[in-house]
Parts: structure tokens; C-alpha cells; sequence
């Protein structure tokens, strides 16, 4: 599993966007449109780039600490479950694509992914009610360019999908510390909540023969937990809402 193209920076924005979004479960998928304003349909082959997936666990005071055992589970359950919706919904698939460990973030490759990875973060940040470039409406209306060229040479496929996804753990620690906080804010008169576990992730489907974004989706959950079978479908599930089949 690769690594290095990769920056503890992109933990920190996924989180940030969650700030505002309080609810249990939240989507907010989009599908890009043909000229004549029809939502675009898949149409060719997909390949599942390997995802960008974080777990943590949360201290007592609210630190975030990686526990690296759960994101290698993580890594391995997701992609299984993903591929598996595809297979359900019909989907021509390619062998799933891994990041070499060895692969130079300046090489072409590496730049398609790293390119990928910030579009999918602007498109989260400006695409978001109330929250969204002067220059663009809330259409889905991004590309990465030629350049992408480079990952359909070395899959096969005419569509990547991409997934970034940063999921945390209350500790006993904080469960202790939450409970003791609604205790608290009850005796007060108010509700308390110090804040636990939270999922988010992010996604994008890329034409590989256009570089055109055709398909994005932000999620938020609560109740999320990838470190089994049942719950990595679970996420994925969500993750994939709107996918355009």
C-alpha cells in the first residue's frame, strides 16, 4: 500500500469540512451533465484506484493517534465491498489499481494523482451550499485535463474511481469524558457533547479519455466503521451514492 504521495494535510481538510454538518448521515453527490443538460451515464470500464484511507482513534483530551492495524483493514475491506456494488450494477471492471510504493509524486503518474486529490478537495470546499466559486455555478464542471491519459495507458480503463476517506474512534477515554460531559451540561440545564467518532470521505469518478470529473461525492457519518466486512459495505454503499451506473 502507497504512502508517500501522500500528506497528513488532507486529514486535516477532510475533517474541516465536517465542522458544519451535524447530521447522523449526509451525502452530497453530483453527477455531471451533456450538453443538452441530461446527467452523464457511465459508458466503458472502471477501475477502483487504490483508496486513500485513514483510521484514528480518539484520546481522552481529543487527540487524533492512527492506528495503523485498523487502516490496513480498512484498505483491504473497502475496495472488496466497492467492487462488489460495481459487479451488482453491471459495471465493466479492471483489475483494481495500486499505488507503487516506489512511484515519484514528480513522475506523470504520480501528478495525475496528486492533481486528482486536490480537485476532489476544491470541488468538496466550492461546490458546497452557500459556499462556491463566483466563477462557476453549482454544476459539476471539472477536469483534470489530458494528463490522465497517463492512468488509462497503465489500467486499461475508461473511468477511475477515487476514494479519500478519514474515519475516527472514541477511545474509552472519551466515551468516559463524553459521558460525563452530558452529565454535566444535564445538571446545568444545557446539552454537553465534547465530540466522538466521525467519518467522512470523499470521491470522484474521472473519465480517463477526457479527464472530465463525471461523477462526486462528499459523506458524512456518525456510525460508520470500517474495520469489518459488514460495515466497510456499509460505507461504501453511502460513499457511492449517485454513482451514475
Amino acid at each position: 500500500m502507497a504512502r508517500r504521495i501522500r500528506s497528513n494535510l488532507r486529514c486535516t481538510c477532510l475533517l474541516a469540512l465536517l465542522l458544519p454538518l451535524q447530521a447522523l448521515a449526509y451525502n452530497q453527490d453530483r453527477v455531471a451533465t451533456d450538453e443538452a443538460g441530461n446527467p452523464l451515464r457511465i459508458e466503458g470500464s472502471v477501475v477502483v484506484v487504490e483508496p486513500d484511507i485513514e483510521l484514528t482513534e480518539i484520546t481522552a483530551g481529543g487527540m487524533h493517534e492512527p492506528r495503523r492495524e485498523w487502516s490496513e483493514t480498512a484498505r483491504r475491506l473497502f475496495p472488496v465491498s466497492v467492487g462488489r456494488l460495481l459487479e451488482a450494477g453491471g459495471q465493466d471492471r479492471k483489475p483494481d489499481f495500486e499505488i507503487r510504493d516506489d512511484l515519484p509524486p514528480r513522475s506523470r503518474l504520480g501528478q495525475v494523482i496528486r492533481l486528482n486529490e486536490a480537485v476532489a478537495m476544491s470541488i468538496a470546499v466550492y461546490t458546497r451550499r452557500g459556499s462556491y466559486l463566483a466563477t462557476k455555478d453549482r454544476r459539476l464542471d471539472w477536469t483534470l485535463g489530458p494528463g490522465v491519459q497517463e492512468l488509462r495507458d497503465a489500467t486499461g480503463a475508461d473511468y477511475a474511481l477515487f476514494t479519500y476517506i478519514r474515519d475516527s474512534y472514541a477511545s474509552e477515554g472519551r466515551t468516559a469524558m463524553r459521558v460525563l460531559g452530558f452529565l454535566a451540561g444535564a445538571a446545568m440545564g444545557s446539552v454537553v457533547d465534547i465530540g466522538g467518532g466521525q467519518q467522512v470521505g470523499v470521491a470522484t469518478l474521472v473519465d480517463l479519455r477526457t479527464g472530465k470529473v463525471v461523477w462526486f461525492n462528499l459523506m458524512s457519518n456518525q456510525t460508520g466503521d470500517l474495520r469489518d466486512a459488514e460495515g466497510a459495505a456499509k460505507s461504501a454503499r453511502q460513499m457511492l451514492t449517485g454513482l451514475p451506473l
